[in-house]
């Protein structure tokens, strides 16, 4: 077959571009991010885009829908939605590995359809670590099966991930060149790939149930079953501090009665008392001299066990539902962390009860490690010393503020920003109807994800400075810099060149699947080496003029590319599996053998059911 087109010098400049960013991308000697925008100013200095749109990728909806996605993703996480679910997937999990390994992924792939990847693994990374903390199941049988279900479940939306995103802008700037006569592309609503979605998130299921998991359980060398960055682990292994928070309710037959905290925390085998509720006064770090009364809420911490035998004594009802401090205890809002006394500290000489940390700063002293020593009991009375390393237990805002003072500096890492859990139903209710509005399909998917966006900011779930701070500044740089490389790959007709050139060595005949299975395959070997934003500009062009030249459908041609540029579940240069290497010490090998299977199987699904739910098209 002829491809019946010459090589011009704008096809040689545009492929001279393609060649150089995937060089760049591949050897790392230039960001990627700086790449795109060396690549976008050589495209309007040469004039292979009018420099009026050269700048318009900034502007395109896949850029505004990459924003979005990602102040709406930050938005959940100030009101400690995702810290909700980790407690509500222990309790679901009952302990059992299978199970919670299956509901943890499959939640996390349900949450990729409507955030940006990074941001869902982002988001996961904490939540995975508390699982393994409390469960017991190693990091490195946690993580790569959710790593593979937050890229599968991408698939459900058309904002799951930025290949998706940029396909409709793709679409649309491919009218401009298709041939007289050629019905116009359509952009593909919000939930255009679901069917893909669905069979993908399934098999990633499957796969590790079946066989990913054993060979998970094969790589593992019988080190730590958790991960050194958890949290509960660490403390629990050293300064002793563990078990889970329970409420207990005082009943009118309990000696604690009229007690002060003080005295309640004194008594044989009392728990780490953190927290109580007396009428409507509720206190994180409550006071010592605070009173305990009828119907008062203590908030307590310790292993069940010792905290069931402390309430059968003093005649408290116990409950591991906390339905009166579940937002106190939220751990977006507070928890555990570590601070070390300076030399040049007011602290220096006084103890907890004199600094009255409780009642001045809301914070709870559990333990002091001092000289590779801990001590634990009447530890509000120690006088503190240079270099003591303090267990403290608080709000992180109270944190924050005492921290101020420059009398401790706390070496565990907390979240900074005001959280909001009061915020969680509105937030909630703000993103149902965004998806409802999309559901609907009367608006563009940017402005419904905008549309969301003002609600959460309208409703103070976000401050507007927060919102711009959620935003990574280097994907929506790498985006909108190579978005006008794909609208010159096909303007120049660099895209038709290379399609007509691939159709001359293949047998007359072909049938339009095998070109596909092509397509998918080579999108996926350049994501390897390439950003998926990447692979996506350069080859869905390519994928629509190969389906022009041989009758095809464009759209599921593309499709089937811009699927294809996510399915990297091999190496680093997919931003999910670069999160995850380091927590879970996965080899390049591991990752290789574990995931090159699933990969393949992507591969046969995409094209399977894209071919469904294109049948009967062109």
């Amino acid at each position: 077959m002829e491809s019946g087109l010459t090589l011009t010098n704008d096809m040689r400049l545009v492929l001279g571009l393609v060649g150089f960013t995937m060089a760049m991308f591949l050897f790392e000697r230039i960001r990627a991010d700086l790449v795109a925008l060396v690549v976008l100013v050589i495209l309007g200095i040469t004039g292979l885009i009018a420099p009026e749109e050269i700048f318009s990728g900034f502007s395109g909806n896949a850029v505004m829908s990459i924003m979005a996605t990602m102040i709406l993703g930050a938005g959940l996480d100030r009101t400690g939605a995702l810290n909700r679910l980790a407690g509500w997937l222990l309790r679901r999990g009952h302990g059992k590995e299978r199970r919670l390994l299956a509901m943890t992924s499959l939640v996390a792939g349900l949450n990729s359809s409507f955030m940006q990847n990074p941001s869902v693994m982002a988001l996961y990374l904490p939540v995975a670590a508390r699982l393994s903390a409390r469960s017991g199941l190693s990091m490195s049988r946690l993580l790569l099966p959710l790593a593979s279900a937050i890229v599968m479940g991408a698939a459900l939306t058309m904002v799951g991930n930025s290949p998706l995103i940029l396909l409709n802008d793709l679409l649309v700037s491919a009218n401009n060149n298709l041939p007289s006569g050629m019905a116009t592309l359509e952009q593909l609503p919000m939930f255009a790939p679901a069917p893909v979605g669905v069979v993908l998130l399934a098999a990633a299921l499957l796969y590790f149930h079946f066989y990913g998991n054993r060979k998970l359980a094969e790589l593992e060398d019988g080190g730590e079953n958790t991960t050194p960055a958890s949290t509960e682990s660490y403390f629990a292994r050293t300064y002793g501090i563990e078990g889970d928070v329970f409420e207990l309710v005082v009943s009118a037959e309990s000696p604690l009665v009229g007690m002060a905290v003080a005295e309640a925390e004194s008594l044989h085998d009392a728990p780490l008392l953190l927290a109580l509720k007396s009428g409507n006064d509720t206190r994180l770090a409550p006071p010592a001299d605070m009173r305990i009364w009828v119907g008062s809420v203590l908030g307590v911490m310790g292993p069940r066990q010792q905290v069931h035998d402390f309430a059968q004594n003093q005649f408290l009802r116990m409950s591991s539902r906390l339905r009166n401090l579940g937002d106190l205890f939220n751990p977006a809002r507070a928890g555990i962390s570590e601070a070390v006394v300076p030399p040049t500290s007011r602290y220096i000489g006084k103890s907890a009860r004199d600094l009255r940390l409780r009642q001045q700063a809301g914070i709870s002293l559990l333990a002091i490690n001092r000289d590779k020593h801990v001590i634990r009991d009447d530890v509000r009375s120690v006088q503190l010393r240079a270099g003591d390393m303090l267990v403290f237990h608080s709000i992180w805002q109270d944190l924050a503020q005492a921290a101020e003072s420059r009398d401790f500096a706390v070496v565990t890492d907390y979240p900074k920003g005001e959280q909001r859990p009061h915020k969680f139903k509105i937030a909630m209710a703000i993103f149902a109807a965004t998806i409802l509005i999309a559901l609907t399909g009367k608006l563009p998917v940017a402005l419904t994800l905008m549309t969301g966006v003002a609600g959460m900011l309208l409703a103070g779930v976000l401050k507007m400075d927060e919102a711009y701070a959620s935003i990574n500044w280097k994907t929506v740089f790498l985006t909108a810099g190579l978005i006008p490389l794909g609208w010159a790959m096909d303007s120049s007709g660099a895209a038709a060149w290379i399609a007509g050139n691939t159709l001359e060595r293949l047998p007359d005949g072909t049938p339009p699947w095998v070109l596909q299975i092509f397509v998918a395959l080579l999108t996926t070997a350049f994501s390897l080496v390439t950003s998926h934003v990447g692979a996506t500009i350069i080859m869905v062009p390519i994928a629509i003029n190969l389906a022009l030249a041989v009758g095809g459908d464009p759209t599921a041609f593309a499709l089937i590319a811009a699927l294809s540029a996510s399915n990297n579940l091999m190496t680093a240069s997919n931003p999910i599996m670069s999160m995850i290497t380091g927590p879970a010490n996965y080899s390049a090998r591991d990752l290789w053998r574990v995931g090159g299977p699933l990969s393949l199987i992507y591969t046969v699904i995409a094209v399977t059911v894209v071919n469904l739910m294109f049948w009967g098209g062109r």
